[in-house]
């Protein structure tokens, strides 16, 4: 609640092809856990947990809450959706992903099934297309404990640090965390410092001193999105009331980059590309 997150568009858009959904809630006073608790489904399941400020290098402290609501899944159950509070799956995919777990549920060689992103940034009209952001992710996976979530949560690899193999869902995660109002947005990734180390790359990448988030300063390449968001969507859609002043012309990228991005949407191929997986 405090920092804007879409959790309940995020769950209640996969939720119908869910039959168990287990959500963490941190110990809170924002009125997250009321925000929950309002959702009108008996599948949900929430646990208590508190956050361990002590894990901020990488990030792990996001691994370690995923992993808290990971292990509380029931052993009855075959596949584990994994969302987090900014993302959100369109309802057109949901038929094409449950038809990729029941195709793939006896296919041991199978650990989990990838999914493309799409990161909004600034608002709901603009990707961020740069090799910055993460091209694919593994969302699905087996009920296996011995699987585990890595590093600051973006993927998850097996407990001796094997990448888990995947195959590819014809569907697309939409990464919603780089929209909101300017002055929230600040508020969001200040309050992320508490859970990263002051020197990682990722505070030095958001640190800005300006009251208010200025999208433009820091974002190298923006595409126009051209498609429908998912239904969950349409109310946060209606209240957009900020502008900020984005271009897909402009791109601010070394030569090194520069090159590589060309590349990238000439052959859809990403050179150097570091996976959480490996594709079967």
């Amino acid at each position: 609640m405090k920092f804007d997150y879409p959790v309940v568009e995020a769950i209640t858009s996969i939720l119908p092809i869910c039959d168990h959904f287990v959500v963490a809630v941190g110990d809170c006073e924002d009125g997250t856990m009321e925000l929950i608790q309002a959702i009108p489904s008996d599948k949900i399941q929430i646990i208590n947990t508190v956050w361990d400020p002590a894990l901020k290098e990488k990030g792990r402290v996001l691994a370690s809450e995923t992993n808290k609501a990971f292990d509380a899944i029931p052993a009855e159950y075959d596949w584990c959706f994994y969302i987090q509070g900014d993302e959100v799956v369109h309802e057109k995919y949901l038929p094409a992903i449950l038809t990729a777990m029941k195709e793939n549920l006896s296919n041991k060689a199978v650990d989990g099934l990838i999914f493309h992103y799409s990161h909004f940034y600034g608002t709901y009209d603009y990707l961020a297309d740069s090799r910055r952001w993460y091209r694919s992710e593994i969302r699905i996976i087996r009920n296996d404990k011995n699987i585990r979530s890595w590093n600051d949560a973006q993927g998850f690899r097996w407990k001796d640090a094997r990448k888990l193999t995947g195959k590819f869902v014809d569907a697309s995660m939409y990464h919603y965390g780089w929209v909101r109002p300017p002055k929230k947005m600040k508020e969001k990734l200040e309050g992320s410092k508490q859970y990263w180390s002051v020197d990682s790359k990722h505070i030095k990448t958001i640190n800005q001193t300006s009251t208010e988030y200025d999208y433009a300063q820091s974002i190298d390449s923006l595409t126009r999105f051209k498609e429908t968001h998912p239904a969950v969507m349409k109310q946060r859609l209606e209240q957009l009331n900020w502008h900020p002043e984005l271009s897909e012309k402009k791109k601010k990228f070394t030569f090194r980059y520069f090159v590589l991005y060309w590349f990238e949407k000439l052959f859809n191929y990403r050179p150097f590309e570091n996976k959480h997986f490996v594709e079967i």
